[in-house]
């Protein structure tokens, strides 16, 4: 059916297309070359490829937005901020949600949740109730009493955020998974 009306076949592809060069760009923060953007979008076709990122770097031209489509060295193209908006942004984009402490805790807590607080002193140290405090206020972790403890588990932000299941045994599941622990 190729030929018979490039026109109808363009319009029909280019918008599917377009995104999905878009997400890939997006999701890499990196420069992609036209190999990799055709593995996304199931083609060879070098020209196809160069077509629809070239016709993404345009529709991003035509945008008052923060964000540019480039076409960079050796027809790789990259999304990235635009130079005016970087120095502000640069700001908060250096500063991790958690550093490896807190990350290493709350990783702990996913994975045996429901565990109780002693538990997870006991294997991660005393300097573990800063981290659970941090991660309690950032909604990360709920904590319950229980007796003389609490109870620990992660919240729905928590799943939200590391696009993790809400149901435990299914999170439990993706984190050996992860972390290849089976």
């Amino acid at each position: 059916m190729e030929g018979n009306n490039p026109k109808l076949e363009e319009d029909d592809m280019t918008e599917e297309e377009l995104a999905l060069v878009e997400a890939a760009l997006y999701v890499t923060g990196r420069p992609l070359g036209l190999g990799t953007l055709g593995s996304v979008l199931g083609t060879r076709s070098k020209s196809k490829v160069l077509e629809i990122a070239q016709r993404l770097v345009e529709k991003y031209n035509s945008y008052n937005c923060a964000l540019e489509v480039l076409e960079v060295k050796n027809k790789r193209f990259v999304m990235q901020l635009k130079a005016e908006y970087a120095p502000k942004a640069k700001k908060v984009s250096l500063r991790p949600l958690l550093t490896a402490g807190p990350l290493r805790t709350l990783s702990y807590i996913a994975y045996h949740q429901p565990v109780l607080q002693t538990k997870v002193i006991e294997t991660r140290g005393g300097h573990a109730y800063r981290y659970l405090k941090l991660l309690e206020e950032q909604n990360l972790i709920t904590r319950k009493g229980a007796g003389r403890t609490r109870v620990l588990r992660t919240t729905n932000l928590f799943a939200d955020y590391f696009g993790l299941s809400h149901d435990p045994r299914a999170l439990k599941r993706q984190i050996k998974s992860i972390f290849k622990l089976e």
